[in-house]
């Protein structure tokens, strides 16, 4: 078995899991390629034992031969990690050194147990849909994919205001900070913030939200993941932002038209039997701690 593993700082109490993992890891004789800025921060600053293994530094450098990749952080650790799949096929499984953590949704007292399920091939995959952002200029080096939301925001104080079609088909004049258009699983992210319903993975919609608008009558609006999303945003400002994921540019405000659709491929969460995403949503937004259950 050959694992990639993709990671940021930790804190300290973090340390011994992380030995347990690589031991293990090591144990299991298992082939890892290494995030080379994460492996030095791991040596050199924890005082962890070194190990053997072969090292990315970009994602031009990162291995396609690989079975799964770790990622080792929280939510915006995974998001990067995506950047660095050579193939769609490859599973990823996030593990949480940070705080909450719906992506990277594996505890450090979980670790052990993941590994079991891993070694075991006690696990199954959930696919993970992904939305993508088009313009007439180069944005985002290439990747211009998000796992949670495309948002378009201005730049300073003054609002922006954004005609949408679907389809062709004329929505509305968003007068606002700025626009979400949010994947399933992005919905427990930026979207959630703005009132943005919560919606479960795998149900093929897109969730319209927008930032601070300035009509109340204007809510979040569910469509299907099927259609073409045309944003033309207009600002008083030079510029305004757009956002995939937490990856930002910055457009002129004569390029103001960009086009926004559902990926032609999809993510490969690795899911395992003691944690799903109703486990989830229960653990990280506190559902149930009332003292009437």
């Amino acid at each position: 078995m050959k694992i990639a593993i993709y990671g940021k700082k930790y804190a300290l109490d973090f340390k011994e899991y992380i030995q347990q993992l690589f031991d293990r890891l090591h144990a299991e004789k298992v082939e890892l390629s290494i995030y080379r800025p994460f492996y030095e921060f791991i040596i050199n600053e924890t005082g962890c034992k070194a190990f053997e293994c072969s090292f990315f530094n970009s994602p031009a450098e990162s291995p396609d031969d690989v079975d799964f990749l770790i990622s080792i952080g929280g939510d915006g650790t995974f998001l990067e990690s995506m950047l660095y799949l050579k193939s769609s096929s490859i599973p990823v499984i996030g593990l949480n050194s940070g705080r909450m953590g719906f992506l990277a949704n594996i505890g450090k007292e979980e670790i052990s147990k993941a590994l079991d399920a891993i070694f075991n091939n006690d696990y199954r995959i959930e696919y993970r849909s992904l939305i993508r952002v088009e313009s007439d200029i180069d944005m985002f080096a290439g990747y211009n994919f998000a796992l949670n939301e495309v948002t378009v925001q201005k730049i300073d104080s003054s609002l922006i205001s954004v005609n949408a079609w679907l389809d062709n088909e004329f929505l509305n004049t968003y007068w606002t900070d700025g626009l979400i258009v949010a994947t399933p699983t992005g919905s427990t992210a930026y979207s959630l913030s703005v009132g943005g319903p919560i919606v479960v993975p795998g149900s093929n919609i897109f969730t319209i939200a927008p930032i601070a608008s300035h009509n109340l009558t204007v809510r979040p609006l569910v469509v299907r993941d099927t259609v073409q999303i045309k944003l033309e945003v207009k600002t008083r400002s030079d510029a305004f932002l757009v956002s995939v994921d937490n990856r930002i540019e910055t457009l002129k405000s004569n390029q103001g038209t960009i086009n926004i659709r559902k990926s032609k491929f999809e993510l490969k969460m690795l899911q395992l039997p003691f944690n799903n995403y109703y486990t989830t949503l229960r653990n990280k937004l506190m559902w149930g701690l009332d003292k009437r259950n």
